[in-house]
């Protein structure tokens, strides 16, 4: 196999000069500070690139030392990395291809080279492709281990095989073992590349410009975020969560008068507590836990007996136990709205300051969450190590989270948030006039739905001093959040309930929805073909055409198909926000080599956080809006508006609208 070491820029320039496809991956080994640390070579603020394999074409690859501690690495570096950064990874006439693009990124945006298009990330590609017919591959199923095997009979040997308990750098570079471990990486992703371009074009052609155009830029910015992480203010944290303990101390001493000793442990639902609530004091049953069904367990508005391993003592039966006691207990009102702040503020302790602090880097004192680009089946982010997805908006939490984040001396922080881009989405898939008009005209869609259910004029529905201004908007807000997605009274009324507070009556909420889907006649002939065309083809997608099964669909049990009908309506317009966002941040990369100053730190749902300098920040604002707010398609006729607000804290920015 010709898979072999070089040592000079002009035999990598020979190799690399007349191809415009190549594949490139990096050997990592910990600096010195970091040799123990298990994890420092997949850290780039603890380890540097020992070396970086090439390949433009199958069975043939070369390695380039850089960093070995014995053998030979190659000479006249810094003029190898000068020719690299434009001859290479910003060349816009070669496609770079990488088995998990975003950890490259991170390696090169240390080094100020942020990979620009065409690049291909194998790993988002075979996430794209499906693992069976009825889903996906998942990320875990993703590895280059996993999928060398499986593809190409080959069994490429293990991390841990080729270097024997030592690092990568002390390994010869000129030994076959490690020219054939390093150069197999990038031989194999392009293989792969080949390979998954070849199924897309039979099977999913459009698969294939989501993961070139969508996906892999995607992960490019992926790598910078999780470079840059977020800045904190770590005693802030501390003293809060000091704050917090004391806080639970006294709920658990009020909360121990009430009950006595009965244990209740971290989140108040050990079996202990829940024998008392339900044994001792004789309280319904009143949901069951997943194993049960999660379901709500009334008939004839009776409660039924239920196995104690199944009885749920979640945040939404605590707030039923509160009610029934309202009404039956009174004397035991006290107790659960005890065990709901309890509760509140074990989680504020546990999951934002402990769950944070437990992942501040040693180096850089900052938080690098793991940012996962194809974590849902639409196409949204998720987070982990920590899940900063779930953070508390600023002002809905007595702690304040948001605020450990913090903008170091002589910068700023700048949030970009998309104004209720799925609503927009929605607008555009129904293409219903009156949502079109409002948004066209710069109209609130909420006060346009609070006009169509109430049948009032819009200017009354408008005026904050009117008669049940804020209950009925409030109730708008959750139809036009929910009713693209099949909305029935049940779940409007379960929505009113637990997250808004309002108890709407099931005749009341019929009667909403039946109004809203007079009021916006295209919408219910948007669902129902959508729901048609997904049960006749057992899968929906993207406007861009990411797909998503839905072997369910044409299930004789209710349950199952609903919910695939569901997923039918939630998909084109959940998926198509985060294609939109991720066209966004493409641009965003491709604009970052003129705005070096420009850190991205997190994406958060539909908005993005950046570092900056003080003084950059109307250019800032005026780059990342004409990003966000770019016209993602063709097709896409809905105007689309980014809201920028900044400030030294995360949790108190302030809105820049008119300030620039």
């Amino acid at each position: 196999m010709p898979y072999r070491s070089i040592l000079s820029l002009p035999d990598l320039q020979t190799y690399l000069s007349s191809t415009a496809v190549a594949a490139f991956d990096f050997e990592t080994a910990p600096d010195d500070a970091y040799r123990s640390d298990d994890r420092a070579a997949l850290d780039a603020h603890k380890s540097h690139i020992a070396g970086i394999s090439f390949s433009v074409a199958e069975g043939d690859a070369v390695y380039l030392p850089l960093a070995h501690r014995v053998g030979e690495n190659a000479a006249k570096q810094d003029a190898i990395w000068a020719w690299l950064k434009p001859g290479f990874f910003m060349n816009p006439a070669v496609i770079k291809i990488a088995h998990n693009l975003a950890f490259e990124s991170a390696f090169l945006y240390a080094k100020g080279i942020v990979v620009q298009e065409p690049c291909y990330d194998t790993i988002a590609a075979a996430q794209l492709v499906y693992k069976n017919e009825k889903e996906f591959r998942s990320l875990g199923d993703c590895g280059l281990k996993t999928l060398v095997p499986e593809y190409f009979g080959e069994q490429l040997p293990s991390y841990t095989e080729t270097v024997g308990g030592h690092h990568f750098d002390e390994l010869d570079p000129q030994a076959e073992r490690t020219v054939r471990y390093a150069c197999a990486d990038s031989d194999y992703a392009l293989r792969l590349y080949h390979l998954f371009n070849g199924w897309f074009d039979r099977f999913l052609p459009k698969h294939r410009f989501i993961t070139g155009k969508i996906e892999s830029p995607t992960a490019v910015y992926v790598g910078l975020m999780r470079y840059n992480g977020l800045p904190i203010d770590r005693p802030l944290m501390e003293q809060k969560g000091l704050e917090a303990e004391k806080k639970l101390a006294e709920l658990r001493r009020d909360i121990a008068f009430i009950i006595g000793d009965v244990p209740i442990g971290a989140n108040a639902s050990t079996a202990a507590f829940k024998k008392y609530l339900f044994d001792r004091l004789k309280l319904p049953k009143v949901k069951q836990t997943e194993k049960g069904r999660g379901v709500t367990k009334r008939a004839g508005g009776a409660f039924l007996p239920d196995p104690p391993e199944r009885v749920a003592l979640d945040d939404e039966a605590l707030i039923l136990l509160r009610e029934y006691c309202e009404k039956n207990r009174p004397e035991l009102v006290r107790l659960f709205e005890l065990v709901q702040e309890y509760r509140r503020w074990g989680k504020i302790k546990s999951t934002y300051i402990n769950g944070y602090l437990k992942y501040v880097n040693t180096v850089t004192g900052r938080i690098h969450p793991d940012l996962l680009p194809l974590a849902t089946e639409t196409g949204r982010f998720a987070s982990k190590n920590p899940n900063c997805q779930n953070m508390p908006r600023a002002g809905a939490d007595d702690i304040g989270v948001r605020n450990f984040i913090v903008a170091p001396e002589g910068k700023i922080l700048l949030s970009l948030d998309f104004s209720q881009i799925e609503l927009r989405v929605g607008a555009f898939y129904c293409k219903d006039e009156k949502m079109l008009e409002t948004y066209r005209s710069g109209g609130d869609i909420h006060a346009q739905t609070t006009s169509v259910i109430y049948k009032i004029p819009l200017e009354q529905a408008k005026d904050k001093n009117a008669p049940q201004y804020k209950e009925r908007r409030t109730i708008a807000k959750s139809c036009n959040f929910g009713t693209f997605f099949g909305l029935f009274p049940k779940g409007l009324q379960k929505t009113l309930k637990f997250k808004a507070g309002l108890d709407v009556s099931l005749d009341e909420c019929d009667r909403i929805i039946r109004s809203l889907k007079s009021g916006y006649p295209r919408l219910s002939r948007w669902q129902e073909e959508t729901k048609r065309r997904a049960e006749f083809r057992k899968y929906t997608e993207t406007w861009l055409g990411r797909r998503r099964s839905l072997p369910g669909i044409t299930s004789a049990n209710w349950n199952v198909k609903s919910f695939a009908q569901r997923v039918a309506l939630n998909t084109p317009i959940q998926g198509t926000a985060a294609d939109i966002l991720k066209l966004a941040l493409g641009r965003i990369v491709r604009g970052l080599p003129e705005h070096p100053w420009l850190c991205p730190l997190l994406q958060i749902h539909d908005e993005l956080v950046f570092e900056l300098p003080e003084n950059q920040l109307k250019k800032a604002v005026l780059f990342i809006k004409t990003c966000m707010e770019t016209q993602p398609f063709e097709a896409f006729s809905v105007p689309i508006m980014a809201e920028a607000a900044a400030g030294k804290r995360f949790g108190e920015l302030h809105e820049l609208e008119g300030c620039l």
